[in-house]
């Protein structure tokens, strides 16, 4: 993998054991929480297996549990009912969420940058943005385009928009020239199923300045004002389970696998090794990276609300900042 080692050992060793209740003295009793993802088992959500695995959750007096996500799963309504304290989301996700009443509230950064790739066929003679203009693209929906919309007005050209759902298969037969893509998942994923390295052309939206932040940990305002030592605790051990994820990859791959067999996902350790390894820089920071583990910057913030207002994906008001992030109130 690589992650600087040395930065990985300085993060276990300064990451807080916050709120640290299963060793006090009279052992008092782990809370139970429970943990939402975004979608099915994957290494996008290897530090939330380790962190558990390790038992980094219940040192900082927590039983969690871990559901998974997917499109049969509303994640939202699982935290409004009660099914869910916290969840994983993409920032635009969540912001288009609170923009629409929902009144959730940001503890820590995961993925800190943007992972996300526009991928064409050569074949069809892309090699620039502008021969995107009038051609078919497909992407996902709106919590996940904002970035590629604001490069397409940036770029004044104007492609023809296909929904892509939930795989890449309308690529691979040829119906569009290009597709929206993970750096960690389906790009490697169109390799795996029979497309050359050389047979693409890719767009990094990092590269094309649309690098927002995307998996983040979110939980309504009730549950963070209800108990906020309790928040902080599952949003610190879940940044050590990451560190130690960075630190043990092979065993990482190993516990990831196993989440990944028993929810019977259709995939492979060779393209869970790949999401692993290519995730994991944009988490963990090396020395030369101007963010910090956990921390979503004032900065990026406003950055991407500009984009998801001037795409009118949200309203023009937005949540401050110091209300999306609120860890002042709760520390």
């Amino acid at each position: 993998m690589v992650v600087a080692a040395g930065m990985v050992v300085l993060l276990l060793v300064l990451l807080p054991a916050a709120g640290v209740r299963a060793g006090s003295p009279g052992g008092a009793q782990l809370k139970p929480v429970t943990l939402i993802l975004q979608w099915m088992p994957q290494s996008q959500f290897a530090g939330y297996y380790m962190a558990k695995e390790k038992g980094f959750y219940a040192e900082n007096g927590l039983d969690v549990t871990i559901l998974r996500g997917g499109p049969d799963r509303d994640q939202i309504a699982y935290l409004r009912d009660g099914r869910a304290d916290f969840a994983t989301l993409f920032l635009t996700g969540a912001l288009i969420y609170r923009d629409r009443g929902v009144p959730l509230v940001h503890l820590t950064q995961v993925v800190n940058r943007s992972n996300l790739m526009l991928v064409a066929r050569a074949e069809r003679e892309i090699t620039e943005v502008g021969d995107l203009d009038g051609r078919r693209v497909s992407l996902w929906g709106e919590a996940f385009r904002a970035a590629y919309l604001g490069w397409f007005h940036a770029s004044g050209v104007a492609p023809l928009i296909t929904p892509q759902y939930y795989s890449v298969n309308l690529f691979l037969r040829g119906g569009v020239d290009a597709c929206a893509a993970m750096y960690y998942n389906e790009y490697h994923v169109l390799y795996q199923s029979g497309v050359d390295w050389d047979e693409m052309v890719t767009f990094f939206m990092h590269e094309q300045g649309f690098d927002f932040p995307e998996d983040g940990i979110y939980c309504l305002e009730s549950t963070l004002a209800a108990d906020p030592e309790s928040c902080r605790a599952f949003a610190e051990a879940s940044l050590q389970g990451w560190a130690y994820a960075a630190a043990h990859p092979e065993e990482t791959l190993q516990v990831v696998m196993r989440e990944v067999r028993a929810a019977h996902v259709p995939t492979n350790s060779t393209h869970q090794e790949w999401m692993l390894r290519t995730i994991l820089p944009s988490i963990v920071p090396t020395a030369r990276d101007d963010w910090q583990l956990g921390e979503l910057s004032p900065e990026d913030y406003m950055r991407t609300i500009v984009t998801l207002q001037g795409e009118f994906i949200i309203s023009p008001s937005a949540a401050p900042f110091d209300s999306f992030h609120p860890w002042g109130s709760a520390r």
